[in-house]
């Protein structure tokens, strides 16, 4: 008797329910759907992998919400398409989903996928920024790759930028004089921009990663050294421009740490290259080979005849650099150049000048760096 009284309160309960809903409007596909979808609460909060790599996923005109499901499925962005159709429908989703290019992941759930699919992407163009490119380098980079001319960009980089609200939005700047270019402070990157994007937009985007990546350890370290963060990146610039090995970077930022506390010369062939500019003969900004004649240049950027740093950085270092400027390899080295009984960009590295000049003369004589 007891399970019969049961049964009996169990079916009026669901009848009553069944015909509250009926009077709501609720159809009895949308009941069902609600149940379903409230019967898979668990799998809905499982994203279908672990992998947090961007996918791109495209959507075109015309697909239906069975074909989109699936072609998740297909890139591992769900593991249920018939839960995910059924849930768009149920949560009145599918009519928002638009034709477009999205970006996911497979740690999203369906419900976030199925909220992202409600708003295509605009329309991108990307720009990358090599290392060791000088100012008007990067200008050419961005018109070949942009929208965006070369002359807006070098504009804004040379002048332009202190009469804007940049400075206020990335207190580092502050470092920067006011007569200066932006030289050395363009972060190298691979860069997203909506199609019509201005130079303004660019260069924040390279001072928002600048201000990313340079932390507050890697300025403590220039501080350590009794360097201003503008003088760290100005040495920085100078030993992305030389180093060619990874692994030679802090050895090579070692040597020109020496050579400051001790007031030698940096001697350091890039800032001659950058004080000779434009070799129109060669078709590049830095002079392939240098000669004796060229190192007394008269330019506060020719370090043989200068001590110190020059007044500025002479291209946009990369992280690697920076991070070698600011944490050097404590070493006796005073010089180095490039090795010439191997192709593969490593140097001899010397103490004493007799010993480099035995470097020297075994190589022809070759200027290349102290």
């Amino acid at each position: 008797m007891k399970n019969r009284e049961w049964l009996r309160r169990f079916l009026l309960l669901a009848v009553g329910g069944l015909l509250l809903f009926l009077s709501l409007g609720c159809s009895l596909e949308e009941i069902y759907l609600g149940f379903y979808v409230d019967s898979q609460s668990a799998a809905l909060a499982q994203p279908a992998g672990t992998d947090d790599t961007a996918i791109t996923f495209t959507i075109e005109s015309g697909e239906s919400v069975k074909q989109i499901a699936g072609n998740l499925k297909a890139q591992g962005l769900i593991a249920d398409p018939e839960l995910f159709r059924r849930y768009v429908q149920y949560k009145g989703l599918d009519a928002g989903i638009q034709a477009g290019t999205y970006t996911l992941r497979q740690t999203m759930t369906i419900p976030e996928i199925a909220r992202t699919l409600q708003k295509a992407e605009a329309e991108e163009q990307q720009v990358t920024i090599p290392e060791g490119k000088r100012l008007e380098e990067v200008a050419a980079q961005v018109a070949e790759q942009t929208t965006i001319s070369a002359d807006s960009f070098l504009q804004l980089a040379q002048t332009g930028w202190s009469s804007t609200d940049l400075p206020q939005k990335y207190p580092f700047m502050a470092n920067i004089p006011v007569t200066a270019t932006l030289e050395g402070f363009l972060f190298p990157d691979t860069h997203r921009l909506a199609l019509n994007a201005t130079a303004y937009d660019l260069m924040d985007r390279l001072l928002a990663d600048f201000d990313r990546q340079v932390t507050a350890d890697i300025q403590q370290g220039f501080a350590a050294q009794g360097l201003t963060l503008y003088e760290g990146i100005t040495l920085a610039a100078i030993v992305e421009r030389e180093a060619v090995r990874p692994e030679e970077r802090a050895k090579i930022a070692g040597v020109y740490a020496n050579r400051l506390r001790d007031g030698w010369p940096l001697s350091a062939c890039p800032t001659v290259q950058y004080a000779l500019g434009y070799r129109p003969d060669e078709q590049t900004w830095w002079k392939r080979q240098l000669y004796f004649s060229d190192l007394e240049v008269a330019s506060p950027y020719n370090t043989y005849r200068n001590l110190g740093l020059p007044p500025g950085p002479i291209a946009s270092p990369g992280i690697d650099s920076i991070r070698a400027a600011a944490f050097p390899e404590t070493t006796e080295y005073y010089f180095f150049m490039v090795d010439c009984a191997k192709n593969d960009g490593s140097h001899l590295f010397a103490q004493t000048e007799a010993e480099h000049l035995e470097n020297f003369e075994r190589c022809g004589g070759v200027i290349s760096s102290p």
